[in-house]
């Protein structure tokens, strides 16, 4: 014998179609959520969408005449609104998150600032962000800092502070450590796997260990690193050939967002397609829109091992050459200067310096091989 059968008010069917109608859930989800059969809230999506035209006519439904008036007002304001915010949303498209903060209109008479924020995949944080500013102190400070961790990446707070004071500068351990870690900065040593992974981004294997890399495309590799600013720092990203020392794209940005490293993604993908992509566990490179984009591709996704500072020991080295080579010679006004001049060095690095290792220039033995 059948279990009784459940009996759902029209209230809560309204407020589960509107839900599928958003569409900010899958539809598994919103039946897991509300413990309710995905046919059922396909069904009565249906219902509220052919439905949707008689409210609109006359302001009165035609069917389900027994129901309160009061609800049919409500259903009636919903769906006025949520047609009303997907005009809205159709004005906007797939952008970093510098532009969609200048697509909020703060004095919007329908949309609150958060509501707008949500429509845009935008948290209110990042809306209402301001960069920091450092003073003259602290900045000679960080500037100090990455230079010293660039020439000896095996420094940590306790003998970065002891070289900062040498040079005249009134800092202690706990300044040191924040400093460090503004500037994403620790020194590099084996390490014990001591941190729980962030169960809400999948993480994947290093697939790295003991594989001879014998050709270009075979492995890429990617990582984030500051670039020094008159006033400040930006966020800098390469895709780079792990066998040529090729940089095949890279990015620039204002903001430790996802949307950059993407982008750079996106660009190096249009070149050609690797066999691996490795990278660190960073939440950029564990977001969905970067994982997405490499299995779509069709692309095997490495990820370092927690604790091991050498699995991408190649993009580390390129680091110290952009910043010896480039950086540190020049001193940049702003994003848009530094933009200009590290659009210049790669190249240059690509096509016209020879690798130390390699003998050859990076070019040179990326496009040999392809």
């Amino acid at each position: 014998m059948g279990g009784k059968r459940k009996s759902f008010s029209a209230d809560f069917k309204a407020k589960v179609a509107l839900e599928a109608i958003r569409g900010i859930s899958t539809t598994a989800e919103i039946a897991l959520r509300h413990k309710v059969h995905p046919n059922q809230i396909a069904k009565w999506k249906k219902q509220l969408l052919e439905n949707a035209t008689s409210l609109f006519a006359d302001g009165r439904s035609k069917t389900n005449k027994g129901d309160d008036s009061q609800l049919k007002d409500r259903l009636y304001q919903q769906i006025g609104q949520l047609q009303f915010e997907l005009d809205w949303l159709k004005k906007k498209s797939e952008m970093p998150t510098d532009a969609k903060r200048l697509l909020v209109e703060p004095e919007h008479e329908r949309l609150s600032i958060a509501r707008q924020c949500a429509l845009l995949g935008m948290s209110r944080a990042a809306y209402y962000y301001e960069p920091w500013e450092w003073d003259e102190t602290a900045l000679a400070m960080l500037r100090a800092i990455d230079e010293e961790y660039t020439r000896h990446p095996f420094l940590g707070k306790r003998r970065m502070c002891d070289y900062l004071v040498e040079l005249g500068y009134d800092v202690g351990v706990k300044r040191m450590r924040t400093l460090m870690a503004w500037l994403g900065l620790e020194a590099i040593y084996p390490k014990k796997s001591l941190s729980v992974p962030n169960r809400e981004h999948e993480k994947y294997p290093y697939l790295l260990r003991r594989l001879p890399i014998i050709r270009p495309n075979q492995v890429w590799a990617s990582d984030i690193t500051y670039v020094r600013l008159r006033r400040g720092f930006a966020y800098l990203t390469v895709v780079m050939d792990w066998f040529s020392r090729y940089v095949v794209a890279w990015e620039l940005s204002t903001t430790l967002d996802s949307d950059f490293c993407v982008r750079c993604l996106e660009r190096a993908l249009e070149k050609a397609t690797p066999e691996i992509f490795n990278t660190d566990q960073g939440v950029q490179y564990t977001s969905a829109d970067f994982t997405k984009m490499l299995l779509v591709a069709d692309v095997w996704i490495s990820m370092n091992g927690a604790g091991r500072c050498f699995d991408n020991i190649m993009v580390e080295r390129l680091w110290r050459t952009v910043k010896q080579e480039e950086v540190y010679l020049k001193e940049y006004e702003d994003v848009l200067d530094s933009r200009g001049n590290l659009g210049e060095y790669f190249p240059y690095y690509n096509d016209r310096r020879k690798h130390s290792h390699l003998g050859a220039k990076p070019a040179e033995i990326y496009f040999a091989g392809n």
